[in-house]
C-alpha cells in the first residue's frame, strides 16, 4: 500500500506514526501483553488530550484500565494521582496491583486503618480520606494531577454515596477526574453533571462483554438454556427458553395434596425436598450436587451467592460432609503453604477461636466461605487462592459484588430474593447484573455463565426480565450534614457555599425532573378546561352544588377517623400502663396471642430519646409471645386497648439473647394460659346520625338548583374528574416548588440549628464548630456537644472507647437491637448522658424540621456493643468478648476498627494538652491489638 502514496503522504504518514508512538498511550500500551479495546483507547486518548472522563462499561470489562492509564500519565508528567476506592478491600487489592507494577517507594495507601508511604506519588485511599483531605487543606494535594474515582455509582448508596459529590464538588480545577461506574442508564445526565462542574468530561459507554454471558436454569438434573438463539429476516433474536416456559406451567399448576398440606409443618427441610422429588421430574438441586454438576462440565471456579452469612457457612460444611474434594494433594499442600504464611503473627489460642482449622480443611478441599462476618484475613486469604485457582468453590454474600477482583467462570444463584434490612424483596435489575458479572475470566475462559438454580412458583419470563436489563439508573442520595456544613462555611462563607451545594448531582437530577414536571402541570390546565365545560348545568353552578358534595363525603370521612383515633388514644393510653412483669393478650398481629411485658417502652417522663418509644405512635412494649420470640412490638398490633391479665416475677437472671432463658420464661407464662381470659372490647360507631354539620350539608344539597337536574349524576362525574385533576395539579405544582433550591434550604434549616447552638455565628466558625469540622460520621454534632459538655473528661480509656462505641455501632437485625447489657461504673453512666444529650438534639432537629428519613440528622446512638468495645479495651481474651458479644469475628474487628477511627477524631478534635487527648489515645492502644491489629495488607 505504502508503494501506491506519493512521497507527501507517505512522509505524511511516517510523521503520524512518529507522533502516535511519542504519546503516553503508547509506552502505556506497551507494559500490557494484551491489546486494549476501543472504548479504553478512546478514554486514554480523551485524558491525554487534557480531558476529564467517565466509563460507564460492564463488571469485568477492563474499565481500571482507563485508572491506571491515569496514574500512569500523572507520573509521565511529574504530577500526582490519587486512586479512590470505595471499601478499604478494594484499596488494598489496588494497592497490591500498583505496587507491582510501579514498586513500593512511588505507592502509597490510606484507608484509615493503613497509612503506608503517605508521600508518594501514587497514593491509594478510600474516598472518605480523600474527603477530609479536602476539608482539612492537606498539603498532599499540592502538585496532585488525576483523581480516579472508582466504581463512582456509589454516589448513590444512601448511607455513604454524599462523599463522592463532595469530593468531586471540592477538587481543585487543575486536577483531571477520572470517573468509573458500573454500566448506568443515565450515564450522559451524570456525564453532563460532571461536565458542568469539572469542566470538560468524555463520556464514553461500552455495553460489550468481553467474555460471553450464558444464563441457564438448572432443575433437576436437567441444565436449561434461560434464552434460546431465533434467526429471522430483521437478525437474530433472543427468547424465553419454550421448554423452561413448559416446565414451569407444568411443575407451578401441580397440585399440593392435603396430605401434604397436613403434614408439612412437621416435616423437615429435607424430608419435604424428598417428598417433592417424588412427585415430580424436577426439584431444585442442593448445593452439593450443584457443585458436582458444574465441576463435571467443567464449569469451576464458581461462585455461589448466598443472602445469609449462615447459609454461606451451612453451605461449607454441608460439602464437607458430604466428602467433596476438588484439590488434588499437590493443590491441599500449596493452600496449605498460604494459609500458613498468612496467619502466621496470629497466635495459636486465637486461631481455636476463630475456627481456624475447620477453615483450614474447607480451604484444602477447595472451598470456602466469603462474607462480612470473617475475620478479614481469613476473607483474603480466600480471595488470593481463588485467584491461584485453588479455591474452586466459593459461597458468598452479595458484599463480595462490590468491587473486589475475584471472577469466576460461573455464578451461581440461589434465589431471586433477598432480605433488605426491612423485608424480602426480589433482587432488581441492577443487582442481577452486578452479580452475574463476576462470571467470565478475562483471557482465561472463552466464556461465563450464570446459572439460577429453580424454585417452585418461578417465572422464567420475570427472570429473562432480570438479565436483559442490563442497565440500571444513577440517582444522587447527597444531603448537607452537620461536619459538611461546618466546614463549607469556614473555607467559602454561608453564601457562597450555599451556590456550591446547588451544583450537587442532587440538584441538577431535582432541577431537570421540574422540566417534565411542568409540562405536565400544563397538559393538565387543557384538561380541566375541558372537564369544566363537560360539567356544566343549565340550572345553576355545579361546580358549587360538586363542592357541597364533597364537603359531606368529607365530614362523615372525618367522624370515620376521629372514631379510630379515639380507639387509638384509648390503646396508646393502657400501653403506658404497663408495667415490666405484666401478662398480656396481644390482640392483633403477627405476634398475637399471650405475652409477658419485658419493657413496656415508654421513657422515664417521656423525655429524651428511647429505644422503644415512638413519638408519633406512642410506646412500643418489648415482649416474650408464649412460642418464646422475643419481639419489640407496634401501635398496629393494639388497634384496642390492652390491659395485664396477672403478673410475673423476671429473673434477674433474665437474658433476652439467651435460648435458654427465653425457653424457661415462656414455659412459665404458658403454664398461666389456662385460667386466664382475654378481654373483649366492642368498637364504637361515630355519631353522624346526630353531627348537626352534616344535617346542614345535606339540606343545602336538597335546596339547590342543580340537585334537580336530570344529567346530574352525568355531571357528578365530570366533577370528579376536574377535582381529582385539579387536585393533582396543585400537587405538581408543590413539587415544583419543592425540588427548587431542595439542597440550600436543607443547608440553611442545618446552619440555623447549628448557629442556635453557638457553633456558627453569620459566616464565622466558632471554636466549637472548628471542633465540630474535626468529627465525621453519623453522630458528628452528638460527638462535638459530649465534648463540649465534657461528658468523657473524667472516664478510663476502656469507659471512653465504649462511648465512642455508640457513635458507630448499629444493630444489624431486630434480634441484635434487644437491650444491650452495658458495662459498669463511669461508662454507664456517661452513656446514659449521651442518650439523654441525643433526646435534646432529637427535639431540636424537630423544631428546625430537619428530618432523619430524609438522611439529616442524629440515629439515636446504639448502645450494643459498648459492653464488647469496653472488655475488650479493658486487655479481656478474644474467646471471652466474642462469646459474649455473641457476633462473628469479622463484625467484631470491623467495629472495633470503627471505634479506633473515632476515637483517633476525639483525640484531633479535643483541646490541646487536655486529658480527653490523652485517654483516646490509650483507648486507641487498648483496641489495637490482637485480631484488630493484624494487617489487613499484603
Amino acid at each position: 500500500m505504502t508503494d501506491d502514496m506519493s512521497p507527501a503522504e507517505r512522509y505524511a504518514a511516517a510523521r503520524a506514526r512518529a507522533a502516535e508512538q511519542a504519546t503516553a498511550l503508547a509506552s502505556f500500551r506497551e507494559m500490557y501483553d494484551f491489546g486494549l479495546d476501543p472504548f479504553q483507547i478512546d478514554a486514554c486518548r480523551a485524558l491525554e488530550a487534557g480531558k476529564g472522563v467517565l466509563v460507564a462499561a460492564p463488571t469485568g470489562s477492563g474499565k481500571t484500565i482507563v485508572g491506571e492509564f491515569a496514574v500512569h500519565l500523572a507520573l509521565a508528567q511529574g504530577r500526582k494521582c490519587f486512586y479512590t476506592t470505595p471499601i478499604k478491600a478494594l484499596s488494598n487489592q489496588k494497592y497490591n496491583d500498583l505496587v507491582k507494577r510501579y514498586g513500593p517507594a512511588s505507592v502509597g495507601l490510606l484507608t484509615g486503618d493503613n497509612s503506608v508511604n503517605s508521600e508518594a506519588p501514587v497514593i491509594v485511599m478510600t474516598t472518605e480520606v480523600l474527603r477530609n483531605m479536602l476539608y482539612a487543606g492537606s498539603q498532599s494535594l499540592t502538585g496532585l494531577g488525576h483523581v480516579v474515582m472508582d466504581e463512582v455509582h456509589y454516589l448513590s448508596d444512601r448511607f455513604r454515596g454524599a462523599v463522592w459529590e463532595e469530593v468531586i464538588i471540592h477538587l481543585p480545577e487543575s486536577v483531571t477526574l477520572v470517573s468509573l461506574s458500573a454500566t448506568v442508564s443515565n450515564a450522559e445526565e451524570f456525564g453532563d453533571w460532571l461536565d458542568t462542574v469539572r469542566g470538560d468530561t468524555e463520556v464514553i459507554v461500552s455495553e460489550h462483554r468481553p467474555v460471553p454471558l450464558w444464563q441457564h436454569v438448572l432443575a433437576g438434573r436437567r441444565m436449561y438454556d434461560l434464552f434460546e438463539e431465533k434467526s429471522g429476516k430483521g437478525g437474530g433474536r433472543r427468547e424465553v427458553n419454550p421448554d423452561l416456559v413448559r416446565l414451569a406451567r407444568t411443575e407451578n399448576s401441580r397440585p399440593t395434596g392435603p396430605r401434604d398440606r397436613r403434614r408439612g409443618r412437621n416435616l423437615r427441610e429435607a424430608d419435604r425436598e424428598r417428598e417433592r422429588r417424588q412427585r415430580s421430574r424436577v426439584w431444585t438441586p442442593s448445593r452439593v450436587e450443584v457443585i458436582d454438576r458444574l465441576d463435571a462440565e467443567g464449569l469451576l471456579p464458581a461462585i455461589t451467592f448466598i443472602f445469609s452469612r449462615a447459609g454461606c457457612e451451612a453451605a461449607v460444611q454441608q460439602c464437607l460432609a458430604a466428602g467433596l474434594r476438588l484439590n488434588d494433594e499437590a493443590a491441599r499442600r500449596r493452600v496449605r503453604e498460604v494459609v500458613e504464611r498468612r496467619t502466621a503473627t496470629i497466635p495459636d489460642e486465637d486461631l481455636h477461636v476463630l475456627g481456624y482449622f475447620e477453615f483450614l480443611e474447607g480451604l484444602e478441599r477447595g472451598i470456602a466461605a466469603h462474607h462480612a462476618g470473617m475475620l478479614p484475613t481469613f476473607k483474603e486469604i480466600v480471595e488470593e487462592l481463588f485467584v491461584q485457582g485453588l479455591v474452586k468453590a466459593v459461597f458468598a454474600t452479595e458484599t463480595l459484588a462490590l468491587g473486589i477482583n475475584m471472577p469466576a467462570r460461573s455464578v451461581v444463584l440461589e434465589k431471586l430474593v433477598k432480605w433488605n434490612g426491612q423485608q424480602h424483596a426480589d433482587i432488581t435489575p441492577g443487582e442481577y447484573t452486578q452479580l452475574t458479572g463476576r462470571a467470565g475470566r478475562r483471557g482465561i475462559d472463552v466464556e461465563g455463565h450464570a446459572v439460577v438454580l429453580w424454585q417452585r412458583a418461578m417465572n422464567p419470563e420475570a427472570l429473562a426480565g432480570l438479565a436483559g436489563t442490563r442497565t440500571y439508573p444513577l440517582r444522587s442520595s447527597f444531603k448537607p450534614s452537620y461536619n459538611m456544613a461546618v466546614n463549607l462555611v469556614s473555607q467559602f462563607g454561608r453564601h457562597r457555599s450555599r451556590e456550591l451545594l446547588e451544583t450537587s448531582f442532587a440538584q441538577f437530577q431535582a432541577d431537570r425532573s421540574v422540566v417534565g414536571i411542568s409540562r405536565q402541570v400544563q397538559k393538565n390546565e387543557e384538561g380541566l378546561e375541558g372537564y369544566l365545560s363537560a360539567m356544566t348545568c343549565h340550572l345553576g353552578d355545579f361546580e358549587e352544588y360538586a363542592r357541597l358534595r364533597r364537603e359531606l363525603k368529607d365530614r362523615e370521612a372525618e367522624l370515620a377517623r376521629e372514631g379510630v383515633a379515639q380507639r387509638r388514644a384509648a390503646a396508646a393510653a393502657a400501653l403506658e400502663k404497663l408495667r415490666p412483669g405484666d401478662v398480656i393478650h396481644v390482640p392483633a398481629g403477627k405476634y398475637a396471642g399471650l405475652a409477658l411485658v419485658l419493657d413496656p417502652g415508654v421513657p422515664a417522663g417521656r423525655s429524651g430519646g428511647h429505644r422503644g418509644f415512638d413519638h408519633q405512635d406512642g410506646p412500643r412494649p418489648l415482649v416474650l409471645t408464649a412460642e418464646r420470640q422475643v419481639k419489640r412490638l407496634a401501635a398496629v398490633d393494639f388497634p384496642v386497648p390492652v390491659e395485664a391479665l396477672d403478673r410475673m416475677r423476671i429473673p434477674r437472671t433474665f437474658n433476652a439473647r439467651s435460648p435458654h432463658s427465653r425457653r424457661d420464661l415462656a414455659s412459665a407464662l404458658r403454664s398461666r394460659a389456662g385460667h386466664l381470659t382475654p378481654q373483649r372490647h366492642r368498637k364504637g360507631r361515630a355519631p353522624a346520625a346526630d353531627d348537626t354539620e352534616i344535617a346542614r350539608l345535606r339540606a343545602a344539597l336538597r335546596a339547590h338548583p342543580c340537585h334537580g337536574c336530570d344529567d346530574r349524576e352525568d355531571h357528578a362525574r365530570w366533577a370528579e374528574r376536574y377535582h381529582r385533576l385539579r387536585r393533582d395539579n396543585h400537587q405538581l405544582e408543590r413539587r415544583i416548588q419543592g425540588r427548587t433550591n431542595t439542597i440550600a434550604r436543607t443547608f440553611d434549616r442545618v446552619c440555623a440549628l447549628l448557629t442556635g447552638l453557638g457553633y456558627l455565628q453569620g459566616d464565622e466558625v466558632t471554636g466549637d464548630g472548628r471542633r465540630l469540622a474535626r468529627l465525621y460520621g453519623e453522630l458528628d454534632l452528638l460527638a462535638s456537644e459530649c465534648l463540649r459538655a465534657g461528658v468523657w473528661d473524667e472516664l478510663g480509656p476502656a469507659d471512653l472507647a465504649a462511648c465512642a462505641s455508640a457513635l458507630v455501632y448499629e444493630a444489624r437485625t431486630a434480634e441484635d437491637a434487644l437491650p444491650p447489657q452495658l458495662p459498669g461504673g463511669a461508662a454507664q453512666g456517661a452513656l446514659k448522658e449521651m442518650v439523654r444529650i441525643w433526646g435534646r438534639l432529637d427535639a431540636l432537629e424537630e423544631e428546625h424540621r430537619i428530618s432523619q428519613t430524609e438522611g439529616v440528622g442524629q440515629r439515636e446512638p446504639d448502645l450494643g456493643f459498648a459492653r464488647s468495645a469496653h472488655r475488650w479495651a479493658s486487655g479481656h481474651g478474644l474467646d471471652e468478648v466474642l462469646r459474649e458479644a455473641e457476633m462473628p469475628a469479622g463484625d467484631f474487628v470491623r467495629w472495633c476498627k470503627q471505634v479506633i477511627d473515632v476515637l483517633g477524631q476525639i483525640a484531633e478534635a479535643a483541646p490541646e494538652g487536655t486529658g480527653i487527648r490523652r485517654t483516646a489515645r490509650r483507648a486507641v492502644d487498648g483496641m489495637l491489638r490482637g485480631v484488630v491489629a493484624y494487617s489487613s495488607v499484603g
